[in-house]
């Protein structure tokens, strides 16, 4: 069951409708407050069809509308019959990525693994560059969103077995009552994230948002069009909000809002057959009055108001505000939080089950969160809104759909790969071929190839989208000159018995001849060099991000020693280890 509160939602009924019965909703009840644009009355309509439920929403003294429909909701029968409840707005559409697309599908693999609840994290969608009013449908206009890995926009929905002797319904997730708690809580209670994983414990007694160790799309996203576009944006704001904020929809909610780093199309999987649903739904004489009268008026007014300075005045502000860069849009600060408070709010279940050791009730941090890249399959966005920050002498675009977050911040400011971009320039020589293994898309063998002339380059990375980012940040710079560069995704099959010449890194030292030889992926262990033996290899060049425990410095020096090279101590403290041959 699908439960929401809308209030002059008519132009987009139809449509959430359609949609959230094509992922597989049984039932759909609404509760409504203050309409006066006929989605009450098309509400009634699809109940009287046997499609839904509609319920008004009159709100008590001193109660917001949100939490006044979910009081009504938590009593109401048809809501306490249903197996699985989500609660969700009327600008949130599910997006199922899981199986054929459907929700059956998806609960029945999180009943397999015993699990009664799943989290799923909100996809913040922003206005994709829309201006004009369009009466086409909003999963197919607005296709551009935020980053996975945008925390700001991390908000969850809950989608639960429901019982109402147990369970206290919530905007974001429900919460178990009190008198439940000093039973087997939370022992009997599994939630999965939106990617199928357990969530943490303390998730089961506090939070509304997914967290760095728990957000997760590969199952479910909601996607959330909280502003759409300009004309779009204009019709919300003066219709007002389900839950009555003040001057919610002004120039600072916009620039959270309207994310656009990434195109995501995942959600047009649902096209057909929502469409199917929807031309169904206007076969029905009453529904087809109510929806085009919804239509005609909304756009009346909408004319008129486009003829006003105040206006004018809101779509500038706008589209500056839309120009904020992702780094450096500024999210309402969370409260602080008071550890005390905290501790004094928690029932003794939930101070047992967070005094468990943290490795034990912690998950892995998000893919991609700490490392350069997102996870597989990046490419470079076609958006020419894009910021392009130089970085050294090489030009990078602040692409939200290829670096992870804190690579983001470093490419936008101009300090991407900093430190070795600055150093490359002095560790390669007029007339040198750099051959480079992984690291940072090339950039730092494009730095080399901008400061210092006559040389040869060779830029190898061993996930093949990242060589695509390659070729497509050297294209950017002016860089693809075949006799100049060469980039490669071939693998590295590196043989754990010796050399093997014919494939992999030995070919490519061998074919490629380098006199510098810069080494970013720790398939290439200190074992693996200590095998080297190529008279042109002068010097090598070993980042500090290479090293790790399983092969420290110590290791690569010794093995380096070994094949006849001596560590250059002036570079020592500058980012890396430098080997230069040793002269007999």
């Amino acid at each position: 069951m699908a439960v929401s509160m809308m209030k002059d939602e008519a132009p987009y009924l139809l449509e959430w409708y359609a949609h959230h019965l094509a992922v597989g909703f049984t039932d759909i009840l609404v509760y409504t407050n203050d309409c006066s644009d006929g989605t009450d009355d098309m509400l009634i309509r699809l109940e009287e069809l046997g499609l839904g439920y509609h319920r008004r929403n009159d709100i008590p003294e001193g109660i917001k509308p949100q939490p006044s429909a979910l009081n009504y909701a938590q009593n109401e029968p048809v809501v306490g019959a249903a197996d699985w409840v989500l609660v969700f707005d009327a600008d949130e559409f599910l997006c199922v990525k899981h199986g054929d697309g459907t929700l059956d599908g998806m609960i029945s693999e999180a009943e397999e693994k015993g699990a009664n609840g799943i989290v799923i994290t909100w996809r913040i969608f922003g206005s994709g560059f829309v201006e004009d009013w369009s009466r086409d449908p909003v999963t197919e206009q607005y296709l551009y969103a935020a980053p996975p890995l945008w925390n700001k926009g991390w908000g969850v929905k809950t989608l639960f077995k429901f019982d109402p002797d147990y369970w206290k319904l919530g905007i974001h997730r429900p919460k178990m009552k009190n008198k439940h708690l000093q039973t087997d809580y939370p022992d009997t209670v599994l939630w999965l994230n939106g990617s199928g994983e357990p969530m943490e414990e303390y998730f089961k007694f506090r939070g509304w948002r997914s967290i760095r160790r728990t957000v997760g799309y590969n199952w479910a996203q909601m996607n959330h069009y909280a502003v759409k576009g300009v004309d779009a944006y204009a019709i919300r704001k003066f219709r007002g909000n389900v839950n009555n904020k003040k001057d919610k929809y002004n120039s600072d909610y916009w620039a959270l809002q309207d994310r656009n780093e990434v195109k995501d199309n995942s959600i047009l999987r649902h096209s057909a057959k929502r469409q199917e649903i929807f031309e169904e739904l206007l076969k029905d004489p009453v529904l087809n009055k109510l929806h085009f009268a919804a239509l005609k008026r909304v756009e009346g007014k909408l004319a008129d108001y486009k003829q006003t300075d105040a206006y004018a005045e809101m779509k500038r502000g706008l589209i500056e505000a839309g120009k904020i860069p992702i780094n450096r849009v500024v999210a309402k600060p969370p409260k602080a939080r008071d550890p005390a408070k905290i501790a004094a709010l928690m029932s003794d279940v939930e101070k047992s089950a967070s005094d468990k050791p943290k490795e034990e009730r912690r998950n892995p941090v998000a893919d991609g969160w700490q490392d350069d890249f997102l996870p597989p399959n990046v490419s470079l966005q076609d958006n020419p809104h894009m910021e392009i920050a130089s970085n050294h002498k090489v030009m990078i675009p602040a692409d939200a759909g290829v670096f992870g977050p804190d690579a983001l911040d470093l490419v936008a400011a101009g300090k991407y790969a900093r430190r070795h971009m600055r150093s490359i320039t002095y560790q390669v020589q007029p007339g040198d071929r750099l051959l480079n293994f992984g690291g940072e898309a090339g950039v730092v063998v494009m730095q080399a190839l901008l400061t210092v002339p006559s040389i040869v380059t060779m830029a190898q990375h061993s996930r093949s989208d990242i060589a695509r980012v390659s070729a497509g940040l050297a294209e950017r710079n002016g860089l693809m000159d075949s006799s100049r560069l060469k980039i490669t995704d071939g693998p590295l099959v590196i043989a754990s018995d010796g050399p093997d010449e014919a494939t992999g890194f030995f070919a490519y030292v061998n074919d490629f001849r380098p006199t510098v030889l810069r080494i970013c992926d720790r398939e290439i262990t200190p074992a693996v060099l200590e095998k080297l033996n190529l008279p042109t290899l002068r010097r090598i060049l070993l980042p500090w991000e290479l090293f790790c425990e399983d092969a420290p410095q110590e290791d690569y020096i010794a093995a380096l020693m070994l094949a006849g090279y001596a560590l250059n101590i002036k570079w020592q403290d500058r980012g890396m280890l430098v080997f230069d041959k040793i002269l007999k």
